[in-house]
């Protein structure tokens, strides 16, 4: 991925200025999927840029957490890594990112996709506790299971 001197990066650069002399453009979310998840491990710095430019963009408000984790496997690795993830303080100063707070982090996670598809959070919590697969997890701690980010890769017949 390029990145010039000014933190200029084709196409996300452009949108988020895009939208910043558009400010009536709110129609359009921003998800992090495989771009966030190849970046934010071995190009921090251009992570930083990413998130600091669209949430400056955009708004915390529009950003979407997404993992492609159909193509990738589990998304645990990309959850725990947006969980300690946060742009460096040099970078905040020099352009003007905000921090990355728990709440912001919160509403990347799912309560912005919950507003957006008109999720009730609590009512669906109080669901969760009581599902299929919350009964498996309890089944598989019980059993001595314990969770892995492992990757074990593709399996060939």
């Amino acid at each position: 991925m390029y990145i010039d001197e000014n933190a200029y990066m084709p196409y996300t650069t452009d949108i988020c200025q895009d939208r910043i002399d558009n400010p009536e453009m709110t129609n359009v979310y921003m998800e992090l999927g495989t771009t966030f998840g190849h970046t934010v491990i071995t190009h921090p710095k251009i992570c930083a840029h990413l998130l600091g430019q669209i949430i400056k963009a955009f708004g915390v408000d529009h950003v979407l957490f997404g993992t492609d984790s159909i193509w990738w496997g589990s998304p645990q690795w990309q959850i725990e890594a947006l969980r300690r993830f946060q742009i460096p303080e040099e970078m905040q100063e020099k352009f003007g990112y905000a921090p990355i707070t728990d709440e912001d982090k919160a509403k990347i996670f799912g309560l912005n996709s919950a507003k957006l598809y008109g999720v009730n959070v609590d009512e669906t919590r109080q669901q969760i506790a009581n599902d299929r697969m919350t009964h498996l997890k309890e089944v598989y701690l019980a059993e001595g299971g314990s969770p892995s980010n492992n990757i074990y890769g593709w399996v060939l017949g």
